[in-house]
């Protein structure tokens, strides 16, 4: 494997490595209307890189890590509404500027995707090729680990930057929000700092 294949595959793996420490937490199934109740407001990054609608401000963390071809920043802000097992996740990481610049969209978010799925110990269920609403080369993927947890990622390739917004729930969960999980996942956008 080269050095440019291995680097989304580091990268991705930061992202799910520093997630799994943030466990969703084990409530009660909730309600369709405690679904209601939650306080969805725009969230802005502090770069102003994207945005999107989070149930309440997320908590943010930051990372670096060092790697062969330099520095990788990683930022994870996350929400998780009470009385209910979901998870909602934004997780970017910037490349170094020459890789970010000479690497082909589609081999990062392969790359970025299979390390996701090696990473939680999951099993793919679908995939699609999408595009930002800003043309931004993207992919969707959903995967099921071996704990029945349900992710949904969303992820996009901009600028050198890696992208994901994710949703990580339960099955029972998923039956109840699946109106805020798609209005979640609709809501991100990639905003372009040219």
């Amino acid at each position: 494997m080269t050095k440019k294949a291995f680097l989304p595959l580091i990268a991705a793996g930061l992202v799910f490595s520093s997630f799994a420490a943030v466990e969703v937490n084990k409530q009660q199934t909730a309600t369709a209307q405690a679904a209601k109740k939650s306080q969805w407001k725009i969230f802005n990054s502090p770069d102003g890189s994207f945005k999107v609608l989070m149930p309440g401000m997320p908590k943010s963390m930051s990372e670096t890590k060092k790697t062969f071809m330099g520095e990788i920043n990683l930022n994870i802000f996350l929400a998780k509404p009470e009385k209910q097992q979901v998870a909602y996740v934004v997780a970017y990481n910037d490349f170094p500027h020459s890789y970010g610049k000479l690497a082909d969209p589609q081999v990062v978010l392969n790359n970025a995707r299979d390390m996701a799925l090696k990473t939680t110990k999951s099993r793919l269920v679908s995939q699609q090729d999408i595009r930002s609403y800003n043309n931004q080369p993207g992919q969707e993927i959903e995967y099921v680990n071996s704990a029945g947890k349900i992710t949904r990622n969303r992820m996009f390739f901009a600028e050198g930057r890696l992208y994901q917004a994710m949703v990580i729930t339960t099955e029972e969960q998923e039956k109840y929000l699946g109106k805020s999980i798609r209005g979640y996942l609709n809501s991100f956008q990639v905003v372009l700092r040219r």
